[in-house]
């Protein structure tokens, strides 16, 4: 497990009580900050614990990539992954549905990274599940249909991380994508950094934030 994932998961086991909706927690953070390896070392940690075993189902905003073939239409493939190549607005319908009262199952789109696609359905969420997490970059910005997003989790974690490790990481993860290295260190200098700073000043906005893993600030 990550540095601090006992203590998140003693957290969401605080949130999984019984009630009548499920509980939604967003994992936000820039590129390449540990987003999707802190929700795979939730995962695996909640699988084995009593009391939360089988209780805590994964929807990624990823999913809600617009498909390559609408971000040729609107010239934006050299900017995938910025806020407008995402379908906002569908994510936070599906957050709400999430949310519902009425405990029915849920499906939700993944994303095919080899492709590169969304894949429509591809997950469902049971009407077991008591905690969903979701994670993405944009979680907390507040412009556009982003804004109906916010409202619609019940906490935020922030992952951050030392920007030339975090650079680093991406790169690496680029180049074991298929980039060629000179590529993806362009991709992350450019594309990748627009995005992060779009995304840092949003950590104001979170209830927990971490630092390569360890919690850095929480509530009292």
């Amino acid at each position: 497990m990550g540095a601090d994932t006992g203590l998140l998961l003693d957290r969401l086991a605080a949130l999984a009580v019984p009630r009548r909706r499920r509980v939604v927690v967003g994992i936000a953070g820039p590129p390449g900050a540990g987003k999707t390896t802190l929700v795979e070392d939730l995962l695996r940690a909640a699988a084995s614990r009593p009391g939360l075993a089988g209780r805590v189902a994964h929807v990624p905003m990823d999913g809600f990539h617009l498909t390559n073939a609408e971000l040729d239409r609107l010239g934006r493939r050299d900017r995938k992954g910025a806020p407008d190549t995402f379908d906002a607005a569908a994510y936070a319908a599906l957050l709400a549905q999430l949310r519902a009262p009425r405990r029915e199952p849920v499906a939700a789109p993944a994303f095919d990274h080899a492709a590169g696609e969304p894949v429509p359905g591809a997950i469902t969420v049971p009407p077991g599940a008591d905690v969903v997490l979701t994670e993405g970059n944009y979680l907390l910005l507040d412009e556009g249909d982003w804004a109906r997003v916010r409202p619609l989790l019940d906490e935020v974690w922030f992952c951050a991380l030392d920007d030339d490790l975090r650079r680093d990481r991406l790169v690496a993860r680029h180049v074991a994508a298929g980039r060629p290295p000179l590529d993806a260190h362009d991709w992350v200098h450019t594309s990748d950094e627009a995005n992060a700073r779009r995304v840092g000043p949003t950590s104001a906005g979170a209830d927990l934030v971490l630092v390569d893993g360890r919690v850095v600030s929480a509530p009292a």
